[in-house]
């Protein structure tokens, strides 16, 4: 016998069926192949004192890796090549030297490895700090900083002479945020108080000595944008809730005097510097899009930029305040943009070869709820091209986090769905971020079911409005999305015909035991405790709890090495449902929290939606 569920290593579990080809017409089926296996790029970063050097993320190599771009004279080149792929770098201060973070097989442990720009071999970055989870890296011209979480808690260091030193370790979760522009001070995001869902922050000196602290209270966080950039400039650009949503404050750090900025916007904002740091980027979201602004401090004057309607995934502003984004729409495959000083806006980077198909708009929907803290549940819908007015085979796509939220961005997985028949619909239920603090926090104590609760409206809206029936609904996510699943499957089964649950949390307790460090203080903030504190909080949101009550067909997908949803605690959910007269399915995979191969993405959505056909009784 092997691992549960294995005999001599062989699974003992039904594989999930994989189809050479979801569709019979070729170009129905090489259009949903191409959205994932079309060139994309991520918005480019760029060396602090060298800007024409920038490094990106690309698919352009069948798998997600780090690229080099030399502005001046065009050249890019692929940095990384591993067999799992590669996905957070950064440059040096003077564009000589591309950090990147050397994970095992997508578990996120790890070092950070240094090579020169141009090329060269790979080397470890800082010889004298041991690996672990990232936890902020902060490169200057003299001055490194660095963070790494363990299951003993988080280590910063500070390198100054080539000489790491432990500046900060506490048990609690935290990690660095931001370095000022001359190098003198670093910030620290901590949960000391035993809160990592609303950390405070410490300004230190590079010789550890403490310059300000900041903390708002119970149940409101603050975070750390950036200082301004400029030599000698004290100024901190903090993320605070303290009027129930995120907001903007300029924090001299020095006076430990602060100046909060009111803006006029309904929904919440984030927001970068200007170079001359006597202005701000505003990225503002609201139901679900994105308008950029700018705004001046002097004048306290909001000047909004000219972006087409959606969503802007990051943006940032060079030193020649030209704003470079990354732009998407649900029809609208991403985009990386520039915005000129004097307003002019073309395309910034395209990758070689042919654009990713579009797909279809969004309708939003708004489903009144009598419990608040808000009157509705904002969700989004897209319906097949040409498809009849009757009831609809419909996926519920339930997103991750909790803390995030479905946007109108495009996104190849919900256009697959599309071509496959199925209408969708995604909720940003609460736990959601974008919709005010209050609405984030209100799954604390009671996760899951409370965000079952909004599920549940938002289907029987569907259902009255003629969109779909319960025997054509299938409910799906990944990461707290499959959690969300199992945990519908096994106390809403009425509602359901079929479940696809990604990458979960099955088994919760299990769960806690295994995964990393900084989830389960995240954990311990969202329940109350761990699970020895509040036992009866973690078996009430457990899917284990309810497998006994799972009906319908489920097919469920794990990495062997995810540290966030590890493999155990899905075996031990899956020996239970096999116990059971219930068909299911299990699609395990060699990666982590997902994949950047892009040949296996396509494998786990061939294999999700052929699965949700045959629950729907489409074949």
């Amino acid at each position: 016998m092997g691992p549960s569920g294995t005999i001599d290593g062989v699974s003992t579990y039904p594989e999930a069926k994989i189809p050479e080809k979801l569709f019979d017409d070729p170009e129905r089926e090489a259009r949903w192949r191409a959205r994932f296996s079309a060139p994309r790029v991520s918005l480019p970063d760029w060396a602090r004192d060298a800007p024409q050097r920038s490094l990106y993320v690309s698919n352009f190599s069948g798998t997600w890796e780090l690229y080099a771009w030399d502005r001046d004279a065009d050249k890019h080149r692929q940095v990384t090549d591993r067999p799992n792929g590669t996905f957070h770098g950064t440059l040096s201060a003077d564009g000589e030297q591309i950090w990147w973070f050397d994970d095992t097989d997508g578990d996120e442990f790890g070092s950070w490895r240094v090579e020169p720009f141009a090329s060269g071999e790979a080397r470890p970055a800082l010889p004298g700090t041991h690996p672990g989870y990232p936890a902020g890296l902060e490169l200057g011209r003299s001055v490194i900083g660095m963070g790494m979480s363990t299951d003993d808690g988080v280590t910063v260091w500070v390198v100054r002479d080539g000489k790491p030193e432990v500046l900060y370790e506490h048990e609690q979760d935290g990690g660095l945020s931001a370095m000022s522009w001359d190098e003198s001070m670093l910030v620290i995001s901590h949960s000391e108080h035993g809160d990592s869902r609303h950390p405070a922050l410490r300004v230190l000196r590079t010789d550890g000595s403490e310059v300000a602290e900041k903390w708002d209270g119970p149940g409101k966080g603050l975070d750390a944008l950036a200082f301004a950039p400029v030599t000698g400039d004290p100024r901190l650009l903090v993320l605070h809730e303290r009027r129930g949503k995120e907001e903007l404050l300029i924090w001299d750090v020095v006076a430990d005097s602060e100046t909060e900025i009111e803006l006029d916007l309904p929904g919440e904002v984030s927001a970068d510097w200007y170079p001359d740091g006597e202005a701000l980027l505003i990225a503002h979201t609201h139901h679900a899009r994105t308008t950029m602004h700018r705004y001046d401090l002097a004048a306290k004057t909001l000047t909004e930029l000219a972006t087409p309607p959606g969503t802007v995934a990051g943006a940032s502003v060079r030193p020649d305040h030209a704003v470079e984004y990354v732009w998407s729409s649900a029809a609208t495959p991403s985009l990386i943009r520039t915005v000129s000083a004097d307003g002019e806006d073309r395309v910034l980077l395209t990758p070689p070869g042919d654009r990713p198909p579009g797909s279809e708009a969004l309708t939003d929907v708004f489903v009144e709820v009598p419990y608040g803290p808000n009157d509705t549940v904002h969700a989004l819908v897209a319906r097949p091209a040409g498809a009849p007015d009757g009831p609809l085979p419909t996926v519920f796509n339930l997103h991750g986090g909790p803390h995030a939220a479905d946007e109108d961005r495009f996104s190849a997985y919900r256009a697959a769905w599309l071509d496959a028949g199925f209408a969708v619909v995604e909720i940003n239920y609460r736990g959601s971020t974008g919709y005010g603090s209050a609405w984030r926090d209100a799954i604390e104590g009671r996760p899951g079911l409370t965000e079952l609760e909004d599920v549940a409206r938002v289907h029987d809206w569907a259902i009255e409005a003629g969109l779909t029936t319960p025997a054509q609904s299938v409910v799906a996510g990944a990461s707290w999305g499959g959690y969300l699943t199992l945990l519908a499957l096994g106390t809403q089964p009425e509602r359901w015909a079929g479940g696809v649950a990604g990458v979960p949390v099955a088994d919760y307790v299990s769960a806690y035991a295994d995964e990393m460090e900084p989830l389960r203080a995240y954990d311990r903030a969202l329940f109350g405790g761990s699970p020895e504190d509040v036992p009866d909080v973690y078996e009430k949101a457990s899917p284990i709890t309810y497998v006994d009550q799972v009906r319908v067909p489920t097919l469920v997908l794990a990495g062997d090495n995810d540290p966030r949803c590890p493999i155990q605690q899905i075996l031990n959910y899956l020996d239970r449902l096999g116990q059971r007269d219930v068909p299911f399915e299990f699609y395990r995979y060699d990666a982590g929290h997902g994949s950047l191969v892009v040949s296996e993405t396509l494998r786990q959505v061939a294999a999700e939606i052929h699965f949700a056909r045959r629950a729907v009784g489409l074949g």
